[in-house]
């Protein structure tokens, strides 16, 4: 023990405290304290020393530098570039689809405006209403000039009773014709209908009857391939027989059948042809459909007069 440990009381030199400098160690070859230290981190660029903790024996608390410490970089979000990638795939979906519907509309549209049957259809529409709308008004005209004369006559005495006579007679004829109790003759069709790989059915006829009624037909009657005919009135029903027969009125009639009616030719003949109509159709059934003007058209066939039960003229 040397002189300064004796003076000191101090004995054996204390053990060196981790993380506290005790100065230089006077062994040979003795490594530096500050390459020893435990606090020192790997990799400290050289002249920087990490401060020793306190001492625990006299309760120091240690401070430790955290500018030394380099914090880990922040991560850059993946979020807003998914959401711009989903938000870019669906404009890019909603574009497409946009495309797609607009080249659709442009070549409907190139194919209805140069579609040759449409606009025949169109114009044989028009056609037909507009004849038929020709022939109710002058057909109206007519009814309206004839009550006017027959007022007029009426009203003038003796002449008037004879007008009167005159007057109801001429009545009498036109709705003896609607009831089909009096044979007509005046400018009509004939139209014939002949059969294909299925027989002529009961309500493609009826379609004829009621096409016709609508352009202006006055009186009709139906014939089969062995003469017989039956007027066609306002209470005539049609159905199938068998073997390709009809059933007008209850008689049987035998194919091919011939409509025989009165009326505008032109009109009547213009309500049979319009696209999707009476000849389309039966000729689509594999039959046909003729056509063919009659300058004097004979309606010979009766129906017996209809007898009433329950209705009453009203005095």
């Amino acid at each position: 023990m040397s002189e300064e440990q004796t003076e000191t009381g101090t004995g054996w030199p204390q053990p060196a405290v981790p993380g506290r400098s005790t100065g230089p160690d006077p062994r040979p070859g003795a490594p530096d304290s500050d390459e020893t230290s435990p606090l020192t981190p790997q990799g400290e660029p050289p002249g920087r020393e990490s401060p020793p903790p306190g001492d625990p024996e006299s309760g120091d608390t240690a401070t430790v530098d955290l500018s030394s410490v380099t914090p880990p970089a922040a991560a850059t979000p993946a979020a807003p570039a998914a959401v711009a990638r989903r938000f870019t795939s669906a404009g890019a979906m909603i574009a497409l689809l946009l495309g797609l519907l607009g080249f659709t509309l442009v070549v409907q549209l190139r194919t209805t405006s140069t579609d040759p049957t449409s606009a025949a259809t169109r114009q044989e529409d028009l056609v037909r209403i507009f004849s038929d709308l020709d022939s109710r008004e002058k057909r109206l005209r007519q009814d309206i000039e004839a009550l006017e004369e027959s007022q007029r006559q009426l009203r003038s005495g003796e002449q008037g009773r004879q007008a009167a006579l005159q007057e109801a007679t001429r009545r009498a004829d036109e709705l003896g014709i609607l009831a089909g109790t009096l044979p007509a003759r005046g400018p009509g069709l004939s139209v014939r209908f002949e059969a294909g790989a299925k027989p002529i059915s009961a309500y493609r006829v009826l379609d004829a009857v009621q096409e016709l009624r609508g352009a202006g037909a006055e009186a009709m009657q139906i014939a089969g391939g062995d003469g017989a005919a039956v007027r066609i009135i306002a209470s005539t029903y049609f159905l199938d027989g068998s073997g390709g027969d009809l059933v007008v009125d209850g008689r049987r009639l035998s194919g091919p059948f011939t409509i025989t009616v009165i009326g505008d030719p032109t009109t009547m003949a213009t309500a049979l042809k319009i696209p999707g109509g009476v000849a389309a159709s039966v000729a689509g059934d594999g039959g046909n459909v003729i056509v063919e003007d009659r300058e004097v058209a004979d309606v010979s066939a009766l129906h017996a007069p209809v007898k009433l039960e329950h209705a009453r003229p009203v005095s």
